[in-house]
């Protein structure tokens, strides 16, 4: 057991060439000792793979079984023994246990696709179309396990297509097989719609697809995916004329605020995001952004000259000792002004703050409350786990953790 502690260091990488050698029996005690620490187990685990011995099969399943077992290891264990027929009817009755330990209900889902459990199909459809990558891929694992055991056509006949994640997974099946996926651009979901945006390789396609487009928004998707291909600019540019030149109307959003907003997240919004924000982006010109020390000193000057005292100014992220974000912070008083990195906007918590007027005569644009509050509807960004429209405020003065 020593030996695998040295293989396994508090720091630095484990020694897999050695893990991989090392005598199977030995890893599947150290996993089965649960005395050990579990990060050395879970990697133990992980180097027992094609060669699990058989006298611990049983006793690494009860691993598996025990809730009070770290999430981890059964996560890592339920990898290596997914092949196990004898783990079905537990895996099957695992949802109605409702075990809440974190990432093992997504494994054991995964597990029952590799077995062939068809009637996991549609809870591994929903998984696959998770906007977290890692539960995204987990449930595209299972789904393939499920087409491997019963052939694709059994599958998508299984699921059909009357979910968006159903569709997606057809959408995903077909562009393996090499078919013509255009046709998804037009679904009435965005999120397949913009799944299809990104897979569709083909330049006449896209050109064939616009002629006769049967919605407005599947135009514009095709003409994202063109330039996404193409990137000719001059053609999108005239494509976007022909249609018109589509826009998503906000109430309230001038074009100052327009601009600045559109150019820095249309390239990077979620796939739930109406794609005339992305046409708008790829169309017009940037703003140009501040050179932020000279805006930031511009600033300071202006409510020095005011007879305020601001001190120095710090990052969003130096602000929250984490993270980044689109703006600074000049701390005055009792009072923070923010200052954002994507043009001359400002803004504070009291609208009727001295530093208002100071800044403002200086050039800047003070955001209150009402231009603040104006939801940017349809552009979806992330922002602390949701993936929804926000409001000028935050998209002005945004952070991250």
């Amino acid at each position: 057991m020593r030996k695998i502690n040295t293989l396994i260091p508090e720091r630095g990488r484990p020694d897999s060439a050695a893990l991989h050698a090392h005598d199977p029996d030995a890893l599947a005690r150290y996993v089965l000792d649960t005395g050990n620490v579990w990060w050395r187990r879970r990697t133990c685990a992980g180097a027992l793979a094609g060669r699990v011995p058989e006298t611990r099969v049983a006793g690494l399943i009860d691993r598996i079984r025990d809730e009070d077992e770290t999430a981890e290891v059964r996560i890592a264990l339920l990898d290596l023994l997914a092949g196990r027929t004898e783990l079905l009817p537990w895996l099957r009755g695992e949802e109605q246990r409702g075990d809440g330990s974190y990432g093992v209900a997504e494994a054991v889902l995964k597990a029952r696709g590799l077995l062939g459990d068809r009637t996991a199909a549609a809870a591994l459809s929903t998984l696959a179309a998770s906007p977290w990558q890692r539960w995204r891929e987990i449930g595209e694992a299972g789904l393939d396990g499920l087409v491997e055991c019963h052939g694709v056509d059994e599958v998508l006949a299984e699921l059909g297509e009357d979910r968006p994640e159903d569709r997606r997974f057809a959408l995903r099946t077909w562009h393996r097989a090499g078919r013509d996926v255009t046709p998804y651009l037009a679904d009435p979901d965005r999120g397949v719609a913009h799944l299809a945006q990104s897979l569709v390789a083909d330049p006449d396609r896209l050109r064939s697809f616009l002629d006769g487009a049967p919605a407005p928004e599947a135009a514009v998707r095709a003409a994202c995916a063109l330039h996404q291909l193409t990137e000719d600019a001059a053609q999108t540019r005239r494509i976007d004329e022909r249609l018109g030149s589509p826009r998503t109307e906000v109430d309230g959003l001038d074009e100052e605020l327009r601009r600045a907003i559109v150019h820095e997240y249309a390239p990077w919004c979620e796939r739930q995001s109406d794609p005339r924000w992305r046409l708008e982006a790829l169309c017009t010109e940037p703003p140009a952004h501040p050179d932020p020390p000279a805006q930031l000193a511009r600033a300071t000057a202006a409510m020095t000259a005011a007879g305020l005292a601001p001190g120095p100014a710090v990052s969003a992220g130096d602000h929250h000792r984490q993270g980044d974000g689109t703006y600074h912070v000049i701390p005055c008083g009792d009072e923070e002004i923010h200052v954002s990195t994507l043009g001359r906007f400002v803004t504070g918590h009291d609208d009727r703050h001295p530093a208002r007027q100071a800044l403002e005569e200086a050039g800047f644009r003070w955001i209150d409350g009402t231009t603040g509050g104006i939801r940017v509807t349809g552009l979806c960004v992330y922002h602390f786990g949701a993936r929804e429209p926000l409001d000028v405020d935050t998209l002005l003065f945004y952070w991250q953790d």
